[in-house]
């Protein structure tokens, strides 16, 4: 008989927000795989509770080759607990290897719920909450971090995104600059803690606040594209998100595509705006090609 996996949410901030089946959980299980054993360790100290099975790291640096030992370990009967600093298992977190291992190898996967910084930061914030998508923690470098955000600056649905304060104020910048200055959004701080704040206001608002300097991790809800019919997007527009899609690498035939797909109108639209706006450039005020005597 095989064993189960166990991913298990633990708070993300204030201790005595731990699900009560944690406890119960840190003490049965045979292996207890941590994103940081000091951290558990502090966690076990104020639970009250002593693991009694095996305690190994499991982290973004030895993931890949620890997956295999811990589904060795399923595979052979044991219980295997997995818990990460804060939140949920594999929600920008390690834990989806070994999920997905597990579940190749018909291991059964279940979890204990707990706090969640997504889902506190959504509620928090003030933003629409029928719909949304998480995107995690964006790219580093500059040019791919407005990439992205350039693919879902026509997205309807609220999105939720996961910053470091070091980076925050270049990202909140990038996204005023993508989405607009005016775009509603919620900078989440250090939730449950003892110095939580939530900053509410438009983007380019929250850029001013992060640039004086934030501190601890920080949650950022952004307001969905307002819902605009294709009649509302006039061709100057669409010509303007194709120059900004071509700006950042992508081939022109892509980036009309991608625009008529955001924008809801046929590609032959988008090309024929391009088209025209070419030529417009082509020609002097008075219609005349430039250079012409």
């Amino acid at each position: 008989m095989t064993g189960i996996l166990v991913l298990a949410g633990t708070p993300i901030g204030d201790v005595r927000d731990a699900p009560p089946r944690l406890a119960e959980e840190l003490a049965g299980a045979d292996v207890v795989a941590a994103e940081d054993t000091r951290r558990l360790r502090r966690l076990t100290q104020a639970l009250g509770v002593a693991p009694a099975g095996r305690v190994v790291s499991y982290f973004e640096g030895n993931e890949s080759a620890r997956t295999p030992e811990l589904v060795e370990e399923l595979a052979g009967g044991a219980r295997v607990l997995l818990v990460t600093d804060a939140g949920m298992p594999s929600v920008s977190d390690p834990g989806y290897r070994l999920v997905a291992a597990a579940v190749e190898r018909g291991v059964r996967v279940t979890a204990v719920p707990g706090p969640s910084a997504v889902l506190t930061a959504l509620a928090l914030s003030g933003l629409p909450v029928d719909r949304f998508c998480f995107e995690g923690f964006l790219p580093r470098k500059a040019g791919e971090r407005l990439t992205r955000l350039r693919d879902v600056a026509e997205e309807r649905r609220t999105l939720v995104y996961f910053e470091s304060p070091h980076r925050v104020d270049d990202t909140l910048a990038a996204m005023a600059e993508v989405f607009g200055a005016d775009r509603r959004g919620g900078g989440c701080r250090e939730l449950t803690k003892t110095y939580e704040e939530v900053k509410r206001g438009g983007l380019g608002e929250l850029a001013a606040w992060a640039g004086e300097g934030v501190r601890g991790e920080i949650t950022v809800v952004v307001e969905g594209a307002p819902d605009r019919g294709p009649d509302e997007i006039g061709a100057e527009e669409l010509v303007r998100r194709v120059r900004t899609r071509e700006e950042a690498g992508e081939r022109r035939k892509e980036a009309i595509a991608a625009v008529a797909a955001q924008a809801g109108v046929p590609k032959r639209d988008v090309f024929d705006a391009v088209v025209a706006a070419k030529n417009a450039g082509a020609r002097g005020p008075e219609g005349d090609s430039k250079g012409s005597a």
